[in-house]
């Protein structure tokens, strides 16, 4: 018997039918349960642009879980308000004894459910506001040290965190089995168009980018056929290397135990060392959320707080001419290009053009920080924070603050051939191998001979890369002087 008549399920970062842990907490305790999205006002008329990739990525994605509730006999009610009161309204308008919803962990959506759970408990008929685990395989304190305190270093969490995964942990919740709950709400629901919500449509279809849950399994059934060469390919960005799943996985359009458990597989049938990289990687993920959880003053401060007292010259000329991919670096500058055009950057390209900005440029991490979390189509919070802090050698099992990534060098490991500069640093086309890493390296001849004339075809780098490395390392151990 059902132990509650009505309730709603309240879809978030959680956009699929498929092994979702609150929607089968709700078919499984309800009669019958409706389903809903809020396109939260609070978090949309804070964006800055009205063509937004992830904004058309997550409509696309809500069209299509409508699509398959509907094929269920359900519906997707989709509304455009302010969901700290849109979900207490509902509920109260349906008459729903429980609302369940899948945890989160930022701090703003924490204060978000803490009023929501407040509301439906006030309400004239008390409504109960249950979550459930679904983003992580594991959350706030379940993996700790043998003293019970948070870890802070990832190899050791690493450790214990595979320690204690069990096949329970990745099991699939059996969704399909209690979709005849899923029940049509009284009065009429219109469908939202990408206008309603004030936005404009960006096209991401051309970029290859696509929402919904049908997308995210056929990239991830490409990638497992590739996951074997992941450890060897996941550097090179001209390469086939990663997975591509991020925005999906952060808008959960794919199941975080379905790519664990595939690795899992993977990596028990034979000696994969792509598998087990690619796994280390999605507990990275689990890390930064455990970090965020126990230590939210990351959020705008340094994770060592030996370096909150750097005095980061922050320069607004260099930092726009990073924003704009107009640094004189071409991997550094491909890479923003990259960013700026498509709303992605490859991960190793994170690491160069953060570590660039902080250590070269000596712009604050947080300057970083904010340009990738306007226009990263994967942005999560815990993540971007964590990658940031690591590059800045502010964070958690950071890089050491003396080791300094050098763009050149790195460009010629990872774009040995300049493939991938070319494809977004048009104007070095006619460079070779050697010369397109370092153009400015090029005698008035060559120039001449490339059709390309430093400081006027192509910037000329904006620091010195050698000098700069002198200067970062002289602001970190002033930082660390004045700590003692």
């Amino acid at each position: 018997m059902s132990r509650y008549d009505a309730a709603i399920m309240w879809f978030r970062r959680d956009l699929r039918i498929y092994d979702n842990a609150a929607l089968y907490a709700a078919l499984k305790s309800a009669r019958r349960v409706y389903c809903v999205f809020v396109y939260d006002t609070q978090i949309l008329s804070a964006l800055e642009r009205k063509a937004d990739r992830r904004v058309e990525f997550i409509w696309q994605s809500v069209q299509a879980l409508a699509q398959e509730l509907a094929a269920h006999g359900g519906q997707l009610v989709a509304v455009h308000e302010d969901a700290r009161f849109a979900i207490p309204r509902l509920a109260a308008l349906w008459g729903v004894d429980a609302v369940f919803a899948n945890h989160d962990y930022e701090p703003a959506a924490l204060d978000r459910d803490s009023v929501v759970a407040d509301a439906l408990q006030r309400a004239v008929q008390p409504v109960a506001f249950l979550t459930r685990k679904d983003q992580v395989i594991f959350e706030k304190d379940e993996v700790m040290t043998l003293s019970g305190t948070p870890f802070s270093v990832f190899t050791p969490y690493k450790n214990a965190w595979l320690k204690k995964l069990t096949a329970y942990d990745i099991k699939a919740y059996p969704v399909e089995r209690y979709l005849q709950q899923c029940a049509k709400p009284p009065g009429r629901w219109p469908t939202l168009a990408l206008s309603d919500l004030g936005f404009e449509a960006t096209g991401i279809q051309t970029l290859g980018i696509a929402g919904g849950m049908q997308e995210a399994q056929r990239l991830f059934t490409d990638f497992e056929q590739r996951m074997v060469h992941y450890q060897e390919r996941r550097d090179y960005p001209a390469v086939k290397g990663p997975s591509y799943l991020s925005v999906h996985l952060r808008f959960g359009t794919v199941s975080i135990r379905q790519l664990v458990a595939s690795a899992q597989r993977a990596c028990q049938k034979k000696a994969n060392i792509g598998a087990a990289t690619w796994l280390s990687e999605l507990i990275w993920r689990d890390f930064y959320f455990m970090i965020l959880h126990h230590h939210p003053r990351v959020v705008g401060q340094s994770f060592k707080v030996d370096y909150e007292s750097i005095q980061w010259p922050n320069e607004q000329k260099l930092f726009k001419a990073w924003c704009e991919g107009r640094t004189g670096y071409p991997i550094v500058d491909a890479a923003m290009r990259q960013l700026n055009q498509t709303g992605y950057m490859h991960n190793r390209l994170r690491m160069i053009a953060a570590s660039f900005l902080v250590k070269d440029l000596l712009v604050d991490w947080r300057w970083g920080e904010r340009y990738f979390a306007t226009h990263l189509n994967d942005f999560d919070l815990a993540a971007n924070n964590g990658g940031w802090q690591w590059a800045a050698s502010t964070g958690c099992d950071a890089q050491p603050y003396f080791r300094i990534f050098n763009p050149i060098t790195q460009s010629q490991k990872f774009d040995a051939e300049g493939i991938f500069i070319r494809k977004y640093v048009p104007e070095l086309a006619a460079c070779d191998r050697k010369t397109i890493h370092a153009p400015w390296l090029m005698s008035s001849i060559e120039q001449a001979a490339s059709g390309l004339v430093i400081g006027r075809d192509y910037p000329a780098p904006v620091v010195d890369h050698a000098r700069a490395r002198l200067q970062a390392l002289a602001l970190f151990k002033a930082a660390r002087a004045a700590s003692d």
